[in-house]
């Protein structure tokens, strides 16, 4: 659930070098969206000194809370809702931020600076953020509407599939990503038969390299998960209203009494596209962050931004980049002007494997790997053009938090045969070149 990446564009000039920006420090900010960019937004408004209006629209009922739990440690009940809320809400009032639970925007206006509630109330705003995320994509298939078949992506998903889960004994799990795999490591903990279909040739396929991926489906495997790749459903089959198998694109059939579909996500980009700003994989914004009207920004899942790292526009679903951009527009709006540059990392916990991606290995042409595979404690180095872009490391933060610190500042002259020298040591390399 913590980590996409959506690429975009076929120039290295900036598309978006045109759009405008401001100078003028706002006096009321609205934010739309209250998920990790969003509430970052507000918190670091107040923390930069921010002294005006700041309304933050949460299209839930629960007051602003992280989601990467809800696949792991929420669902196997190690955690409660409390844990989950980024600030008890208390805080909201006691910072002078208005939230707004459960109601959504529905339009924006543009001309007259403000938006719109479903409740048919308006707020006005000198600047906009749009901090609008993601949307699941859905099962389209037949019995997708039966019970006990579910996406992941709020609590109340979460407690449906909790209290699911309890009486479940075959899970079918829809795609082998961050968001499937993460739910079968904790569904094979609870003692349940899993059995993940992908339609890639290997799991976690569009965000981690081969040797990782190689990692972690003989982990699945080892704890009892069944993973078929190649394949997808064609339909789920139900009984009273019920699931109660599954038939795949090979026409074999399964049972199963509970199926958990994780297929991505695409950016909500609706509210962006009605009121004419630019849209491209995302909401299009500039090295400031500012969409194509100066007033409004855009941030997090939702937002396409240039960077060096992967072509001219890209777009990152991660907990990091939403709470980076935030800051980095937060400082903008009040007087501290700057390009966004934090370099992304990204991480996925599945039982004892621990994954942490810094960097981006997009289009990489060589891999080396350090550590040792067989003992699930590795490091991929993956470099383009003899250019280290990116590390994924299982079971060795050391590696990953030199990695960060090495591709943040521009790393020394590193290629793939010095890499791969016997006694390389990533961590020793970082102390060397500070």
């Amino acid at each position: 659930m913590n980590n996409h990446v959506e690429a975009t564009g076929s120039s290295n000039a900036d598309p978006a070098s045109h759009f405008g920006a401001t100078k003028v420090t706002p006096r009321s900010v609205v934010i739309v969206g209250a998920g990790h960019a969003g509430f970052q937004v507000a918190a670091s408004l107040r923390q930069e000194g921010f002294d005006g209006h700041i309304a933050l629209v949460n299209d839930g009922p629960v007051p602003p809370y992280q989601r990467p739990p809800l696949s792991k440690s929420y669902l196997l009940g190690q955690c409660g809702v409390s844990s989950l809320l980024f600030r008890p809400e208390r805080y909201y009032s006691d910072n002078k931020i208005e939230l707004i639970n459960d109601t959504r925007v529905v339009a924006i206006d543009r001309e007259c600076r403000r938006v719109l509630l479903a409740s048919g109330s308006h707020l006005n705003f000198d600047h906009l953020v749009l901090a609008v995320g993601l949307q699941n994509r859905t099962l389209p298939i037949p019995g997708a509407e039966l019970q006990g078949v579910f996406g992941l992506r709020t609590i109340a998903d979460a407690d449906a599939i909790r209290a699911a889960i309890s009486k479940a004994n075959d899970v079918v799990v829809v795609g082998a990503g961050f968001i499937g795999l993460e739910f079968a490591a904790a569904a094979s903990a609870m003692g349940k038969s899993v059995r993940v279909f992908e339609l890639l040739d290997r799991v976690m396929a569009r965000a981690v390299t081969p040797e990782i991926s190689r990692v972690f489906a003989e982990a699945h495997l080892s704890w009892g998960v069944k993973i078929e790749f190649g394949q997808g459903l064609l339909r789920v089959e139900g009984k009273g209203g019920r699931v109660v198998g599954v038939e795949t694109t090979n026409a074999t059939r399964h049972k199963a009494d509970m199926v958990v579909f994780g297929l991505g996500a695409t950016p909500h980009v609706s509210l962006a596209r009605e009121s004419g700003l630019e849209v491209e994989n995302g909401i299009k914004v500039n090295a400031e962050l500012l969409t194509s009207d100066p007033m409004i920004s855009a941030i997090g899942d939702c937002a396409s931004f240039p960077t060096a790292l992967s072509g001219p526009h890209v777009r990152l679903e991660s907990v990091q980049n939403a709470a980076d951009q935030a800051r980095a527009v937060a400082k903008r709006l009040t007087g501290k002007s700057g390009r966004y540059v934090a370099l992304p990392w990204f991480w996925s916990d599945q039982r004892d494997l621990k994954l942490q991606i810094a960097g981006l290995s997009t289009g990489f042409d060589r891999n080396v790997v350090i550590g040792s595979p067989a003992d699930q404690e590795m490091s991929v180095l993956s470099f383009k053009h003899d250019k280290l872009i990116g590390v994924q490391s299982i079971n060795r933060s050391a590696d990953h938090v030199a990695a960060r610190k090495l591709l943040s500042r521009g790393i020394p002259t590193l290629n793939p045969a010095e890499a791969n020298r016997d006694g390389f040591d990533l961590k020793e390399l970082e102390a060397t070149s500070r």
